[in-house]
């Protein structure tokens, strides 16, 4: 009898699977859909060359059980300082954002950003998280899962006017920054540095705001820069007055929640090949953007070895400055900073 009793139970339990069968196979799959917020406008490079394609092939990799949603230009709300905050708290899944962006929170990331520290955007995005790896995960972005790290090719000046031919003109212009180091070297050359992220750099340019702006070629397109400044200056050589670093960032407890294997399609898609790639990406869009330019009426500017030379020296105060403040920090910011270069040496082909 008892054995009836379970043949007509399981009997009951198959007629239920074959009838609920289609949203059996959906829940056992695992879909997630996770929310992608950054700040730029969904046509500039970053977006277009590098976060849409790293979403489609993650929804590739995974067989389509993740859809990433990539939402650009803030469009589902708060400001690009709060992006890293959104991330770790869990308003959305992933941001593609600048730690600096929050001056303080991530003190060690400013190593990258120091005068004259990068020469190639991909051998210094691989560096940075080779060092983020050792040096930053464990001691600044508990709570949040980085996945990639890196930075942009060089900061080039733009400016109305006659712009920047040599150090002095830097003195009293209005001049947008994005970080708080970066601001600091444009003070030390005698400029006043307005702290503003990129998407309000057009405003800011049109209504007087600010003077000029330091930011990378590849992004000048997008935010339309060539229309509204006369000159862009460059630095000769392999030196780049600045660079900025990124993060992709995850929030922990979202990651934690994904099941094994896309766990791994998420990790097979992040890291040092991942971040390499992005700054690489992100630096060869420098050349349509300086084409762009050249195209116009501006003025493109190549300070000369000499006057870089001069511009160094106020680079080394600017990074005298940053290690004392790393000091008082607990931080050992001329360790860091050796340590730094080393990777950037050693990963440079």
């Amino acid at each position: 009898m008892k054995k009836r009793n379970f043949l007509k139970s399981a009997a009951v339990a198959a007629v239920a699977l074959s009838a609920f069968g289609a949203s059996s196979m959906v829940a056992s799959a695992q879909e997630v859909t996770l929310r992608m917020h950054q700040f730029l406008p969904a046509q500039a490079n970053v977006p277009t060359g590098v976060l849409i394609p790293w979403a489609e092939k993650i929804g590739t990799d995974s067989g389509g059980r993740i859809k990433v949603e990539v939402f650009s230009g803030m469009a589902l709300g708060g400001t690009p300082p709060q992006l890293m905050d959104q991330a770790r708290d869990g308003v959305v899944d992933i941001v593609w954002t600048l730690p600096g962006y929050t001056p303080g929170r991530f003190p060690r990331v400013e190593v990258f950003e120091l005068p004259f520290m990068m020469t190639n955007a991909e051998a210094t995005s691989r560096a940075y998280w080779d060092l983020f790896k050792s040096d930053m995960e464990a001691q600044e972005f508990q709570g949040i899962k980085i996945l990639a790290t890196w930075v942009h090719g060089p900061g080039v000046i733009h400016a109305k006017g006659e712009g920047v031919r040599k150090l002095e003109d830097m003195q009293g212009k209005k001049l947008r920054g994005p970080t708080r180091v970066i601001n600091s070297l444009l003070a030390e050359t005698g400029a006043e540095p307005i702290g503003m992220p990129v998407p309000a750099i057009p405003e800011a340019l049109s209504k007087g705001v600010i003077d000029a702006t330091v930011i990378p070629w590849e992004v000048t397109p997008s935010l339309k820069v060539a229309e509204l400044v006369n000159t862009h200056t460059e630095f000769s050589g392999d030196h780049a007055l600045y660079t900025a670093a990124f993060v992709l960032a995850m929030n922990q407890a979202k990651y934690d929640s994904l099941p094994d294997d896309l766990k791994k399609v998420i990790d097979d898609n992040s890291g040092a090949d991942f971040s390499a790639y992005a700054g690489l990406t992100q630096a060869s869009y420098d050349a349509p953007g300086r084409e762009i330019a050249e195209g116009t009426a501006n003025e493109i500017v190549v300070l000369d070895e000499a006057e870089v030379a001069r511009w160094k020296e106020v680079g080394e105060k600017v990074r005298d400055n940053w290690f004392a403040e790393m000091e008082a920090k607990g931080i050992d910011g001329e360790a860091l900073y050796a340590k730094a270069q080393e990777l950037i040496a050693s990963n440079t082909k």
